[in-house]
């Protein structure tokens, strides 16, 4: 399957890079299984959730560069953004609406999930 872009799915993905690049604009939230790993690693597993830009059709079927995973010593990890309105009570209505939207990116171990 592949991602038919639209205007809508062009903006998700730019709006999902810039938070993934710079967490600006949206809530970084990582599993207890993070959080206990030493403060160097998270360091290389942030930097490398921050520059991931490996979206092929099979991880990004929908073009929202929403997903990914990264190695980091040995160890597999997912990262993914998920969208909620601002109360983050419920889900957005518009994913593309940074308005009406709180993106939430969470980071964990690949079996955590």
């Amino acid at each position: 399957m592949q991602a038919i872009e639209t205007n809508a799915t062009i903006t998700i993905a730019a709006l999902n890079d810039r938070f993934r690049h710079t967490f600006w604009g949206g809530k970084v939230m990582m599993t207890s299984g993070v959080q206990a790993l030493p403060e160097e690693t998270r360091v290389k597993l942030f930097a490398a959730v921050q520059s991931f830009d490996n979206f092929k059709p099979r991880n990004d079927p929908y073009g929202e560069h929403d997903f990914g995973k990264v190695v980091i010593d040995g160890q597999t990890f997912f990262w993914k953004i998920d969208y909620y309105d601002l109360t983050m009570q419920y889900g957005s209505e518009n994913h593309a609406d940074p308005a009406i939207t709180t993106r939430v990116l969470t980071i964990m171990f690949a079996e955590e999930r």
